[in-house]
């Protein structure tokens, strides 16, 4: 069988050291270390692990934020990540002694006591591991506020005996959770886009477009156009959120635009020129937040995978893994396997020659992408691939390999062997997906080198003989090639049928 596709194209991270780096140094975290390491015997917390109001003042002080409402939301803010990320452990006034609505010193309802936890000292002490696992802990924290739900009035929702009346918030909070992470998942995709050169920043409507407009709709309706206006507002105040903790830099909507509500994402989905989209928001993935987006991914059982997972890995698992990734993803996960071969480079070649025999579907491409790997290898791997030349799937692949080298004594291949090479090759490529000029070159140059190529290349013993002649059929811009490939292809059919 062909190698199973991958969901999503492979992702080049950073080393966890930088990503470690940048971890420390999103402003979120840095406050919320600033105020584990304030923190001491006389912090009093609420019930809720909250830092009281009345200490909150000193707290926005201690972290250089201005003594006023935003100060103290922003110290709130970053307490609250202290204590979800473990730099803090708190405890509630039952587990100090005092019952619950007894009144503390200052005649408040009773409070809690603070410690530091014992993830403060990893960030010092600790891996980059440890690092990214304590971030990890604060983004889904954050992730959950950007989801929860806009109280605009919350008195409203408080019924008489106190309890809040959850249903009158027309809130689903795994639908709210699956609609953000489906706009982070297309924002992932499309740094990813064209082997990472999709990697500048997203205007916010097309974005928020991506997951409201139907891919088969043509102009968009007003009710679409609606949707996707709140959800453009909904994300503004969500990316406001998740900017702090580091996994995206972002341009927020411009307010002067926000006369009135909606007409802001009603006018760029309609068609506002470029330079006026940036002013309905900007948003890209940093480095971390790649990290950080395919963690949440791998966590809920997607396949995500990222350069350097093979590493370590058998050399089938290698060449089956790579069979689907863009070239210089391939070429970076290849060199990294071979850096981390320990018995050398001979032992690697061989290896990857195994490999590369097969006769399933998926195995011309594992032989495509064997022969790149060995290109990587250097000389040392000219004994192994010596060895196969008389093998009847390896020959011609050691032979194209020597003579890439201007190897010396290289035996001439015999008829059949070109013809199989020739054959293998195209259904390589047609496995691969690649471009249609460069496929349509390939099928018209190996079917140019020999005379009478249709006439013979029937006859070839290969599993994809008739299906890659009828793609030359279909490919080849010389129509009496292309109907001698149809008939050769219809010959091999039966051929293989009788």
């Amino acid at each position: 069988m062909s190698a199973e596709r991958p969901s999503l194209p492979p992702v080049r991270l950073n080393s966890e050291a930088e990503l470690a780096r940048d971890a420390l140094a999103a402003p979120l975290f840095v406050r919320a270390v600033r105020l584990a390491r304030w923190a001491g015997p006389e912090t009093r917390v609420g019930a809720g692990g909250e830092l009281v109001e009345a200490q909150l003042p000193a707290a926005a002080e201690h972290l250089g934020l201005p003594a006023d409402e935003d100060g103290a939301a922003y110290a709130s803010e970053a307490w609250r990540l202290a204590v979800d990320t473990g730099l803090l452990d708190v405890t509630d006034p039952e587990e100090d002694g005092l019952p619950d609505g007894s009144e503390g010193s200052d005649g408040s309802e009773a409070e809690g006591t603070v410690t530091a936890g014992e993830n403060l000292a990893l960030l010092t002490g600790g891996s980059p591991q440890d690092v990214l696992s304590i971030w990890l802990d604060g983004l889904d924290a954050v992730h959950a506020d950007a989801t929860a739900p806009v109280l605009d009035d919350f008195a409203d929702l408080v019924g008489e005996d106190g309890s809040i009346d959850f249903d009158a918030l027309d809130w689903d909070p795994e639908a709210e959770s699956e609609f953000l992470d489906g706009v982070l998942g297309n924002l992932y995709l499309l740094t990813l886009a064209d082997n990472g050169a999709g990697d500048g920043p997203v205007p916010l409507p097309a974005l928020a477009a991506s997951m409201i407009v139907p891919d088969d709709m043509g102009e968009p309706t007003d009710d679409i156009l609606e949707q996707v206006s709140e959800a453009m507002m909904r994300l503004d105040d969500q990316f406001r959120l998740l900017e702090p903790i580091g996994i995206v830099a972002y341009r927020p909507v411009d307010e002067a635009l926000l006369v009135e509500e909606g007409e802001a994402a009603d006018d760029s989905v309609a068609g506002a020129d470029d330079e006026d989209v940036t002013r309905y928001g900007m948003v890209q993935l940093t480095p971390l937040g790649l990290y950080g987006i395919r963690a949440r991914m791998l966590e809920a059982g997607m396949d995500a995978p990222a350069v350097g997972d093979l590493a370590g890995k058998g050399a089938d698992v290698l060449l089956d893994g790579i069979a689907h990734y863009p070239e210089s993803a391939a070429r970076a996960e290849v060199k990294l396997w071979l850096a981390g071969y320990a018995e050398g480079a001979v032992s690697a070649a061989a290896e990857l020659l195994a490999a590369a025999r097969g006769t399933d579907e998926g195995a011309p491409l594992r032989r495509l992408h064997c022969q790149q790997a060995l290109a990587l290898a250097g000389p040392e791997a000219e004994p192994p691939v010596r060895a196969v030349l008389g093998d009847p799937e390896l020959g011609g692949l050691a032979r194209v390999w020597l003579a890439e080298r201007g190897a010396a004594d290289v035996p001439a291949p015999p008829e059949d062997m070109i013809f199989w090479l020739a054959i293998d090759t195209i259904a390589a490529q047609l496995d691969a997906d690649g471009e249609l000029d460069e496929l349509q070159g390939l099928i018209e140059g190996l079917s140019a080198q020999h005379s009478g190529f249709f006439d013979e290349v029937w006859r070839v013993d290969h599993p994809a003989t008739a299906d890659v002649l009828e793609a030359m059929g279909r490919l080849h811009s010389d129509k009496k090639a292309a109907k001698d490939a149809r008939k050769a292809a219809f010959k091999a059919r039966s051929r293989a049928d009788g």
